[in-house]
């Protein structure tokens, strides 16, 4: 999972998107090829701001890139764009969005809008580096990872257990906290569903 670009935008409806700050992580492409993913990445990002309309998101797929965008809309007419590969988890995506284009709104005043290169964000290069890894930023997904974690090892269990069938029998057979009746009912329920296969 990788984010590439992370872009603040003004996008008035029916004009052009300007960028306001921005940040990039194009270590993973060669030094040759960072300049025009760099282009592409932003050319990118502006288009797809111009087509969001207002208090709206979406997520748009070109060649193995997501861009993720939320256009917030309202008086200040800001949309956040990230731009991951095809593998980063959506919800965290527009999470990160929210809080940017927050946390932007408090420490950017709406009057410097007008001239982008006098605009001084670095907070936007730590939530690239922070939301890196989507699980240390997004509790909900990290709460999902051991959730899927307990999952793999009960699964595994069950898979030992049921590999030992046999002595399972034999347990069931010599077992004196089961009742004759227990036992008969564990042995009819095993051979009738042994008589089928589910394909």
């Amino acid at each position: 999972m990788k984010i590439y670009a992370l872009s603040i935008l003004v996008a008035p409806p029916g004009k052009t998107a300007t960028v306001l700050s921005s940040a990039s992580d194009l270590s993973s492409f060669s030094f040759y090829q960072r300049g025009s993913v760099g282009e592409f990445m932003a050319f990118f990002a502006r288009t797809i701001a111009e087509r969001t309309p207002q208090g709206q998101r979406q997520s748009v797929q070109e060649n193995n890139y997501t861009a993720h965008v939320y256009n917030r809309g309202g008086a200040e007419q800001l949309t956040a764009v990230i731009v991951t590969d095809q593998e980063y988890p959506v919800r965290p995506a527009f999470s990160l969005l929210t809080k940017l284009l927050e946390d932007f709104t408090a420490k950017v005043p709406t009057s410097s809008y007008s001239t982008p290169a006098s605009i001084s964000f670095p907070e936007i290069n730590n939530y690239l580096q922070k939301y890196q890894d989507p699980r240390q930023a997004d509790a909900i997904m990290r709460v999902q990872q051991e959730l899927d974690e307990t999952k793999i090892i009960l699964h595994k269990t069950i898979e030992s257990v049921l590999q030992r069938g046999e002595k399972i029998n034999d347990l069931v057979d010599r077992s004196q906290a089961l009742s004759a009746q227990s036992k008969m009912f564990y042995k009819t329920a095993k051979k009738q569903n042994s008589c089928c296969v589910v394909m």
